[in-house]
């Protein structure tokens, strides 16, 4: 991040930038988990007389969730970050 700094990059391009990075990578970990947490519950449930289904809506809860946490904690940590002085982070780089 100090070189893009360095070079002229805004802080708003440093924060979208890891943004969508991060963002893509928790949209790839759901669409890995959903199969297994459905299978999970799905078996967990077949002990019950009276079973539920499970809703699609609660999976896309949890990912809209978990991308809220991580968009949050990125952005806050991008942005102390594009504010610091760029020579300060290359020299211990």
């Amino acid at each position: 991040m100090g070189i893009r700094k360095a070079l002229g990059a805004s802080g708003r391009s440093v924060v979208m930038l890891l943004s969508k990075d991060l963002a893509r990578l928790v949209l790839i970990a759901n669409v890995i988990a959903w199969p297994v947490a459905y299978y999970a519950a799905d078996s967990w449930l077949q002990n019950y007389p009276f079973r539920s289904e499970i809703a699609p809506w609660i999976f896309i809860s949890a990912t809209l969730g978990a991308m809220l946490i991580a968009w949050l904690s990125i952005s806050y940590r991008a942005l102390q970050v594009s504010r610091a002085n760029p020579v300060e982070a290359l020299r211990y780089e």
